[in-house]
């Protein structure tokens, strides 16, 4: 299970890329420049997808055991997470040209919030069915398991700012993803010494 989803997010995280593309006229780094929506949701489901990946990979290290009715919730989340280059490339499309942005980003958030919903359906599942030791106390598993309120609450006002602002939006679910992603403690621990 785990070396079949590391697999799938694996690829997920690399089709994006495709969708960035340069056209002429002008030098590298205009092209380059312009090719800015591209780059952008690139990334963004790069670390979304991350996200998952390390939410997955922290929640499922610690399994004593499995069974099959979490393998289904599985393929699902994996069903929706390799969904997500799809609306990347309509974002992309839609911030270089405008047209259809606000449906655009309308489908990608609400893949995002598909993805972090069925991550969170993964841990409850795996908490209710007590698929890893109590004990297990690393801090991306605890991350993986805090109530996701927070986040469904972030995506849902980005959904609902993009009805309005398409790249509002956009912004916003950067943000998200880079809260997902980034350990902020730990990286403040490094940075500053022991507390």
């Amino acid at each position: 299970m785990e070396a079949l989803s590391d697999g799938v997010m694996g690829f997920a995280m690399t089709l994006p890329v495709v969708s960035i593309a340069v056209h002429p006229p002008g030098t590298p780094i205009q092209q380059l420049l312009r090719a800015w929506p591209s780059l952008l949701a690139y990334v963004l489901s790069f670390m979304t997808i991350g996200a998952a990946w390390i939410a997955h990979s922290a929640l499922t290290d610690r399994f004593e055991r499995t069974d099959s009715i979490f393998l289904r919730l599985n393929l699902l989340t994996l069903l929706v997470v390799v969904f997500l280059p799809f609306p990347t490339g309509l974002v992309a499309d839609a911030l270089r040209s405008t047209e259809g942005e606000r449906e655009a980003v309308t489908l990608y958030g609400l893949t995002l919030l598909a993805i972090r919903l069925m991550g969170f359906a993964l841990v409850a599942y795996a908490r209710h069915e007590n698929l890893y030791p109590p004990d297990a106390g690393d801090e991306e598993l605890k991350r993986a398991q805090q109530y996701p309120l927070p986040v469904v609450i972030g995506y849902v006002v980005a959904l609902l700012i993009g009805l309005a602002w398409p790249t509002a939006a956009v912004v916003v679910y950067f943000g998200i993803a880079v809260i997902l992603v980034v350990p902020f403690r730990a990286v403040a621990h490094v940075v500053f010494g022991h507390a």
